[in-house]
């Protein structure tokens, strides 16, 4: 893939974002290389899924690039990342929370992040369920977890042509994300990816997702 395309295929779809709506450039599998390329033409936030690639391009790259993990993460890779990490979106249970907190403290820093939450119907997708949800938020704003700051939630939509299936799952997470805001304002909501960013953005995300879209097919 040439330079040139990379650059087009990015200013397009940064083209398509309406103002105010974050683009996550999504860059797993592909090389630092390709990450300097778009973060040379002004992208800052990226996001990965795995933690060892995470931290390799992190060592290798611009300090300013603002890093999410937006891949499932196991408890026992939280510290890898504690230290730099600016938002993990993909926090699909309690367990993994509590250990977030854990590693902020030793850290000395708070980490932002979102709470996946299972609207797809597909059994492949992580997230917590609505009710696990609530209950975590409400936790959260007693008091638990103080080196956290649940900043918003995250969701994936089914893999299917169905668009008023995908935007039934969106305006279910949009749902939740308005109840949840009554109680204590939330930033970020996270919805919507290469192929169905601009309808996630018609269902209120503020923050999408996108890699194929820009990068091309996977290395």
């Amino acid at each position: 893939m040439s330079e040139n395309y990379l650059e087009n295929q990015y200013l397009q779809i940064k083209n398509q974002i309406p103002e105010g709506v974050q683009l996550v450039a999504v860059s797993k599998f592909h090389s630092a290389e390709k990450i300097k390329l778009i973060y040379d033409l002004g992208q800052k936030v990226f996001g990965e899924n795995k933690v060892q690639e995470l931290v390799e391009k992190y060592e290798i790259l611009p300090k300013d690039i603002e890093w999410h993990l937006i891949g499932h993460l196991q408890t026992n890779k939280v510290k890898y990342i504690a230290p730099f990490v600016n938002s993990i979106q993909s926090v699909d249970s309690e367990k993994v929370l509590k250990e977030i907190d854990k590693e902020a403290l030793k850290n000395s820093r708070a980490i932002n992040v979102l709470l996946q939450v299972k609207i797809a119907e597909e059994d492949s997708k992580f997230g917590l369920t609505i009710p696990e949800t609530e209950q975590i938020y409400n936790e959260y704003l007693n008091g638990d977890f103080p080196n956290i700051k649940i900043t918003g939630l995250m969701g994936m939509a089914t893999f299917t042509e169905d668009k008023v299936q995908v935007r039934s799952e969106f305006l279910k997470l949009k749902t939740l994300f308005n109840k949840l805001n009554q109680l204590q304002k939330l930033e970020t909501l996270s919805m919507g990816m290469s192929d169905d960013f601009k309808l996630a953005v018609e269902c209120s995300s503020n923050s999408v997702r996108i890699g194929s879209a820009i990068f091309g097919d996977r290395e």
